[in-house]
């Protein structure tokens, strides 16, 4: 199996939640930290995407800014791709406190088999709990260039393995691995009402 880089997504602006997502506490620890321990040996290599650097230093990781700036998810992806040192990577988002390491993993273990390798529940996929392979990198580009920034936009120019949620189920019954924090609100309900 070709070797496999982990790229976390901080690139969002966190408008909703009114400061940075990435270092709310959650459960005691910055959401962040919960989201690298999660995906921490996973892969051959972890990176961060943020646009923020020295907020983020101390983590200790490689980071990388926008190569597209005011893109969205879909340029932070586009980024990931273009920096990193392997040929497939598993992105997520900085604000999915409730990563299943079996579901990445299996989603993971799929990576040779389609250029994109994406759940999708409830019929809608989770680009931003999704593997890419480096050949997305043209067709992503070419949307960006063309100000298309929906992420599943240049998904009809590549191979796509969605990852069904029978298949999900077997690792996580409810999808909680899907669910991100957006705002104070949904933090405190979330933090309170889903146990471990």
């Amino acid at each position: 199996m070709t070797p496999l880089t982990i790229a976390i997504q901080a690139g969002g602006k966190s408008s909703r939640m009114g400061t940075d997502k990435a270092f709310v506490p959650f459960r005691g620890r910055p959401l962040i930290a919960t989201v690298i321990d999660a995906v921490a040996g996973l892969g051959d290599e972890l990176i961060l995407i943020t646009n923020k650097p020295a907020d983020y230093a101390h983590l200790g990781l490689p980071m990388f800014g926008d190569l597209y700036p005011e893109t969205g998810p879909l340029g932070g992806i586009y980024t990931a791709l273009h920096h990193a040192a392997h040929p497939h990577v598993l992105t997520v988002a900085c604000d999915m406190p409730w990563l299943n390491r079996p579901l990445l993993e299996y989603m993971a273990g799929l990576r040779q088999t389609a250029d994109v390798v994406v759940p999708r529940w409830d019929k809608f996929p989770e680009p931003l709990h999704a593997v890419y392979s480096k050949d997305c990198l043209e067709p992503i580009r070419e949307k960006l260039d063309a100000e298309m920034y929906k992420i599943t936009a240049f998904y009809g120019r590549v191979r796509v393995r969605f990852v069904d949620r029978d298949e999900i189920e077997r690792f996580d019954p409810d999808g909680r691995s899907f669910v991100n924090i957006n705002t104070p609100e949904e933090l405190g309900e979330r933090e309170n009402s889903v146990p471990d």
